[in-house]
């Protein structure tokens, strides 16, 4: 590339780079900011680890959501033992959504209807944390 176009590659470049910035800058926060959705769930049967697989088998079809960007499912892990750590729960989840409406549309979408459905009953409690990255 020679030093004439790569100037204007450059300059067309930091063009495009500021203009999406500008527009992302004009949407109010809560619409381009991505949302986190943490759910912990406390299981009916907390030893039993055939109950803690098929929950597992069970969030991970919620990757196949389409607004869903990233999923992680844990498990609790054997670290030590102190007073701020809780490890009364079974099975973790971490979703990441591009924005609100991404979210929402998880909530209602048949996928997760579907496994609030078939695996409702392997649970005791759920607790989820939603959060907005700032």
């Amino acid at each position: 590339m020679n030093t004439s176009n790569r100037r204007k590659f450059i300059g067309n470049a930091a063009a495009l780079v500021a203009g999406s910035a500008i527009a992302v800058a004009s949407m109010p926060a809560a619409q381009h900011a991505p949302i986190i959705h943490h759910a912990i769930f406390w299981l009916k049967n907390p030893h039993s680890t055939a109950d803690r697989d098929k929950l597992v088998e069970g969030v991970k079809t919620l990757a196949h959501i389409p607004t869903v960007q990233t999923l992680h499912v844990g498990i609790l892990a054997p670290t030590e033992k102190r007073d701020v750590v809780d490890n009364t729960w079974g099975v973790s989840e971490i979703m990441f959504f591009k924005d609100l409406p991404g979210q929402a549309t998880y909530q209602t979408h048949p996928l997760h209807l579907a496994f609030i459905k078939n695996y409702s009953h392997l649970w005791e409690k759920v607790v989820v944390y939603d959060a907005q990255t700032v």
